[in-house]
């Protein structure tokens, strides 16, 4: 029979660190309330929970890498919102902010979840933010406990 590995959802003394992006702060705000609202619901303490607020999408890699090269996290949540607008700026910076947080997570082999949403409107990213599709940013904090967990139990294997 098939061995299969699978993150347990509890995240009972673990340490978190969420790297926020401030533009779109309507959005932002509410991903953050919902990472943090999900961790706690699975064991996080509060304390255990560090939040770097930065200015832009663009800046998310720098701060989650200097979080990375810590030590101090189990895994790191990345949230911010990209609202296309009328120029190409929108591909620039959806594509360099992703590129760099995949990165990091591969370069340190830390679970570094994406909860960055990339929208063509204020109206689509506010509904993936808690208003009509859920919210991403416990979506992805869910991820993290479970990718931490999971990544435990490889490890055990050996």
């Amino acid at each position: 029979m098939a061995r299969i590995i699978r993150g347990k959802m509890d995240a009972t003394g673990m340490r978190f660190g969420l790297v926020v992006s401030q533009f779109n702060s309507l959005v932002t705000e509410r991903l953050q309330a919902g990472a943090i609202d999900a961790l706690c619901r699975h064991g996080v303490q509060d304390s255990d929970i560090d939040v770097v607020l930065v200015p832009g999408a663009f800046d998310i890699p720098l701060f989650a890498k200097k979080m990375a090269t810590s030590g101090r996290y189990h895994a790191l949540i990345c949230l911010g919102a990209v609202i296309k607008g009328e120029t190409p700026h929108f591909d620039f910076i959806a594509s360099a902010m992703t590129q760099g947080v995949k990165e990091i997570m591969l370069s340190h082999g830390l679970p570094v979840t994406f909860g960055v949403l990339t929208t063509e409107t204020v109206d689509q990213a506010l509904d993936r933010a808690g208003a009509k599709l859920g919210n991403k940013g416990a979506e992805v904090a869910i991820a993290a406990i479970e990718m931490v967990n999971a990544l435990k139990e490889l490890e055990a294997l050996r």
